[in-house]
């Protein structure tokens, strides 16, 4: 009775093991691999006293807002096929579990000196969010993305 029990235990432990190694494989996966299969939502806004800006790219579109307290997302815009590989690859080259923890290099938004920024991308629901930045002065990772993002918002 006890070598029964001792290998019932056994099989149990070593199916538990296995399942436990597959999960920490799964969760190992690069955001790129993820990032595949899911269409990220991208938002940068950017304030100070007298200046606005959020520019949402979802589903290769892209919507400027420049106003504060303006309910609708602004005129939708495609974004060309060559524009969104350039963008999907500074996308893909981000590791967004990791995007809450990238320095600023400047901190000129103390002192007036430039807007509040921030990033955040959804990817499945999930948000990842940057820290406060000054607008104009991204961290080293994201800096080609953030300026490609910024650079929708073209003054007509």
């Amino acid at each position: 009775m006890r070598k029964l029990a001792l290998v019932v235990v056994s099989v149990f432990a070593f199916v538990g093991c296995n399942n436990q190694k597959n999960v920490v494989e799964n969760e190992s996966k690069t955001i790129s691999e993820v990032k595949e299969y899911k269409v990220p939502k991208i938002e940068y806004e950017a304030s100070s006293r007298g200046f606005y800006e959020k520019i949402t790219i979802e589903n290769q579109m892209v919507s400027v807002v420049n106003e504060r307290d303006v309910k609708d997302k602004g005129e939708a815009v495609k974004i060309s096929d060559d524009v969104n590989k350039e963008l999907n690859s500074y996308l893909n080259s981000v590791k967004l579990d990791q995007l809450a923890t990238f320095k600023d290099p400047t901190q000129k938004r103390f002192y007036d000196g430039a807007a509040i920024a921030n990033l955040k991308i959804t990817v499945d629901g999930v948000e990842y969010k940057t820290v406060d930045f000054d607008h104009g002065f991204p961290p080293v990772e994201i800096e080609k993305l953030v300026n490609k993002i910024v650079s929708f918002n073209v003054k007509k």
